[in-house]
């Protein structure tokens, strides 16, 4: 048993609503822009649940990307403006490689797009529709499947050779205004989720379909955030990892509505890098 599976009923908590997969007939689908004529946006409909959301601020350094599949670094940052596509490329990329590769021991980061968000009420996330929103439904990045083809679609020309070694798809994931007190982040520990938990859901673009999990409810299933993260601190997210060597493959995630959040907290604003990680052992 962990350190944090012998502590976690002494953390403080929230009780709070997460959204996940109702179940449904065939493979879950979603569109990423406007739907065919009479086709909804998704077939993945919510399945709301109350559970206990665990701060994880006392135990922040038990957390390990390879057994809980999530966490919590200090990063600080020398960006100004993260809504300057320029300056995001041009100072955050490099930066954010560096620390990756040096954190992680890999020995190439390549980071393959980014999403800033901030949120507006009453606003869907549609892509091209205004701000990106918090996405709010229990859900993991990558599959099993495109996790590696992530590797094919950026990196074409090397990408069998590459997939002979360990690919991580790590999401980085940090407020750009803070401290987050509206909508954080609630991160399930890897190690209770079960396989069949996960469900692999098409994600459908106008030019390509990608394939994310939705997650099905489980009692079993821990979730923890850290309140109140500032700008210098980061989040490390699992949403793929090639290994099967028992290190944690997928981390389930969503943002949710804290129910003690202050009525006049300004608006969450965050931005997430993924990237693909590569080890040759």
């Amino acid at each position: 048993m962990s350190l944090i599976e012998r502590k976690i009923e002494s953390l403080p908590f929230v009780e709070a609503e997460l959204n996940y997969l109702a179940p449904t007939d065939g493979k879950p689908r979603t569109y990423a822009f406007d739907p065919p004529s009479g086709q909804p946006r998704s077939t993945a409909l919510a399945e709301p649940h109350q559970v206990p959301i665990f701060d994880g601020r006392a135990v922040a350094g038990s957390f390990s990307l390879d057994r809980d599949g999530f966490a919590l670094v200090r990063h600080p940052t020398a960006v100004r403006d993260f809504y300057n596509e320029k300056e995001v490329r041009d100072v955050y990329y490099p930066a954010a490689e560096a620390f990756l590769r040096a954190t992680l021991r890999a020995d190439r980061v390549f980071i393959f797009d980014h999403t800033v968000r901030r949120r507006v009420e009453g606003a869907d996330d549609v892509r091209g529709a205004g701000p990106r929103q918090p996405a709010t439904r229990v859900h993991v990045d990558q599959t099993d499947l495109s996790g590696a083809n992530r590797v094919r679609e950026h990196l074409p020309a090397e990408a069998e050779e590459l997939l002979k070694g360990r690919v991580q798809v790590i999401n980085l994931w940090r407020p750009i205004r803070g401290p987050v007190r509206d909508t954080p982040l609630a991160l399930c520990d890897a190690a209770s989720v079960a396989a069949g938990d996960l469900v692999a859901s098409d994600l459908i673009y106008p030019n390509r379909n990608g394939e994310t999990y939705s997650v099905k409810f489980n009692p079993g299933h821990r979730w923890f955030y850290f309140p109140e993260m500032t700008p210098d601190e980061a989040l490390l997210l699992k949403c793929y990892d090639s290994a099967t060597d028992g290190r944690a493959r997928f981390a389930p995630h969503t943002a949710f509505v804290d129910p003690t959040t202050p009525k006049d907290t300004p608006p969450r604003e965050s931005i997430e890098l993924r990237t693909l990680v590569f080890h040759r052992q």
